[in-house]
């Protein structure tokens, strides 16, 4: 068998790239390991900047987002002193849209079937060969290997995916920081506890309100990094998000069992180049930001944007340039989106080692944000999306 480019990981990067290519005209197969349903099954993040809503236009999958997405013009910030309101609208003419990353598959999927697109699910022992080549790809699909030569790769497959570790070790520079603590999350059949996000810092620990849809809310508080969702009842967690929410958004927050409650380790990771040879990574498979920026799908988007234009450009013009600066267009935004939430992280979790210094900066940075308009408008910025 034999494609254009052979996409490794059906999440919404690998989709988004194949929809956006088949679109062009240029084929793709998508190899992804674990089947539709436990695709469809993931709960991720649920915050689109406004680059990723028109990367949905552009796919022509946009219209139940449409319907049944949420913009949101702005996002609040508790502290101890209150909250107070960033309007992304007044501060740069931009919002951002509330639609889960299970909505977005889910269109990527539909978009995919209208199309035609190959997409392999249970595709197992998936192995890129001669990535500085002549590439080729071989799976194992009910028992028997399959092999797809191809153009170019399209590594999508996640963090601990197989491309970016087909790499030499020589050949990729690696940075890391890890957090020392991880956001306990639920999610829950009850009505958000505000009509926008709300970021809490608090003495007792960070805390996130934040939602799907009218009737689907997601809240998160900061615990050890060794904690375990186990421990945690639900009626301990609402008492502990209560605590740390501000008090009149507490005293009305609805709760409920939740249906999923997990535990999100937090790390800033970059891999780079993100090209070697043939292949190119894109997502979490090149990088990785806390969730406090609201960053992590929205980068796999704008990585998918570049890598689709210097493809495009590759087949119908025959012009490179995109392919050969593909790594370092995206590279620079990623690093920006790094910084943004690296620094959301620093001013809104209490680390175990800060002292009164370090809490007196975090403060005033807060403080900064509730009175100077400049400061809330480079968050607003940055948190609706720098363009693609």
């Amino acid at each position: 068998m034999r494609t254009s480019v052979v996409i490794i990981g059906g999440g919404p990067a690998g989709l988004m790239l194949s929809q956006l290519l088949n679109r062009a005209g240029i084929s793709t197969v998508v190899l992804e390991r674990r089947s539709r349903d436990y695709v469809l099954s993931r709960i991720r993040a649920g915050v689109l900047e406004h680059g990723t809503v028109e990367m949905m236009h552009r796919a022509g999958i946009a219209d139940r987002m449409k319907r049944e997405g949420h913009p949101h013009a702005g996002c609040y910030l508790s502290t101890e002193h209150g909250k107070f309101r960033v309007d992304f609208d007044q501060l740069c003419g931009q919002s951002v849209m509330v639609y889960g990353q299970t909505e977005v598959t889910q269109d990527l999927y539909a978009g995919q079937d209208a199309l035609g697109a190959t997409v392999v699910h249970e595709a197992l022992e998936v192995t890129p060969h001669d990535i500085d080549g002549d590439p080729y790809v071989t799976y194992v699909k009910d028992g028997e290997t399959r092999r797809i030569d191809c153009d170019f790769i399209a590594g999508c497959d996640g963090f601990h995916g197989v491309s970016r570790k087909a790499i030499p070790a020589a050949k990729k520079h690696e940075l890391e920081r890890v957090y020392p603590f991880g956001w306990l999350g639920i999610l829950s059949r009850t009505a958000p506890a505000a009509d926008e996000l709300i970021y809490a810092n608090h003495p007792r620990g960070f805390a996130l309100a934040s939602m799907r849809n009218p009737q689907l809310s997601r809240y998160y508080i900061q615990v050890p990094l060794d904690d375990s969702p186990d421990k945690w009842s639900d009626d301990a967690f609402w008492a502990e998000l209560k605590r740390r929410l501000p008090e009149d958004v507490a005293d009305s927050t609805e709760t409920g069992p939740s249906i999923e409650k997990s535990l999100a380790p937090l790390r800033s990771y970059v891999c780079a180049p993100m090209r070697f040879g043939k292949m190119f990574l894109a997502g979490d498979a090149a990088h990785i930001v806390p969730p406090t920026g609201a960053k992590g799908l929205n980068l796999a988007m704008s990585d998918v944007h570049y890598l689709s234009e210097g493809l495009i450009a590759h087949y119908k013009r025959g012009d490179s340039g995109g392919l050969d600066g593909y790594s370092d267009r995206a590279l620079t935004r990623v690093w920006r989106a790094i910084r943004f939430s690296w620094w959301m992280t620093s001013i809104l979790h209490r680390f175990p080692e800060q002292d009164d210094f370090d809490q007196k900066m975090q403060e005033m940075e807060l403080e900064n944000l509730r009175e100077l308009d400049a400061a809330r408008q480079a968050m607003a910025l940055n948190y609706v999306g720098l363009p693609f």
